[in-house]
């Protein structure tokens, strides 16, 4: 990835009404800026991971998602990847990337040392409803039968795509799936995705699986990766919408789970 060829804040504009362009790095201080110096009044949400604010621009609003230090720079580099390989209407559009590192003076063994603070951000493009989840327990809950069936196929339609991308997502969750001003959801949050090689077996073991528990499908505990990890996720949140209702994590699952990552 060239994180050398950062763009101005007229890019980022023009980048939002012409799909065409490709994402490129952009400087932290223009984040910093389009987001009052990552105010508290502008987070629109977050979580264990990153914490997401909204971007002002002279044409619009931007989403800026600012991950947290402790976040590994091959696991960023994955996301960034899998992100740029995509670009369909139901996959939230990406925009621009930051990779910066500072010097800053911290306290180590009671005295004062210079470290290396990296950065790491990614911007994209605003949805005003927020996530999903919201509309199937939430106050904003009622969606008509028409709205749910967009949704379901919409999200369908992008996760065909990104599994023909050879991406499997691996949180695919009500809360990473965004709406647009027309109920129109888009696949979000690449955190946890892999891409397979086209070389590669559609059956991968790894180390460690995150993700969501009642979203992940049982192979997980084997540590097993394969298209059908999506394809449970999605079936769990389609049973969400259709009933309104989130699923339940029995005590039992739970302690089995508990006691396998123990060993």
């Amino acid at each position: 990835m060239d994180f050398l060829s950062s763009t101005t804040k007229s890019d980022l504009e023009r980048m939002l009404f012409d799909e065409t362009e490709q994402p490129k790095a952009l400087p932290l201080s223009l984040l910093a800026e389009i987001t009052n110096g990552f105010s508290d009044k502008q987070i629109i949400g977050q979580g264990g991971f990153a914490v997401v604010y909204q971007g002002m621009l002279n044409c619009g609003k931007v989403a800026v998602k600012r991950l947290c230090n402790t976040l590994m720079h091959e696991e960023f580099q994955r996301e960034v990847v899998c992100l740029m390989m995509v670009k369909h209407k139901n996959v939230v559009r990406f925009l621009e990337y930051c990779a910066d590192t500072q010097g800053s003076m911290e306290r180590y063994n009671g005295k004062f040392v210079m470290a290396d603070v990296q950065q790491r951000l990614l911007c994209f493009e605003y949805l005003p409803k927020g996530s999903l989840d919201k509309y199937i327990t939430g106050t904003s809950r009622k969606l008509k039968w028409r709205n749910c069936y967009q949704i379901i196929k919409g999200i369908c339609q992008g996760l065909h795509y990104l599994h023909e991308k050879n991406i499997v997502h691996l949180d695919l969750k009500p809360g990473n799936i965004l709406l647009d001003d027309n109920f129109v959801p888009k696949i979000a949050d690449f955190g946890l995705s892999r891409w397979f090689d086209e070389a590669q077996s559609r059956v991968f073991t790894v180390n460690n699986i995150g993700g969501t528990l009642g979203y992940l499908a049982p192979e997980f505990l084997n540590r097993e990766i394969t298209y059908q990890f999506d394809l449970y996720s999605l079936g769990v949140i389609i049973i969400e919408i259709l009933t309104g209702k989130k699923g339940y994590h029995a005590v039992d699952t739970v302690r089995t789970i508990y006691v396998f990552f123990r060993k």
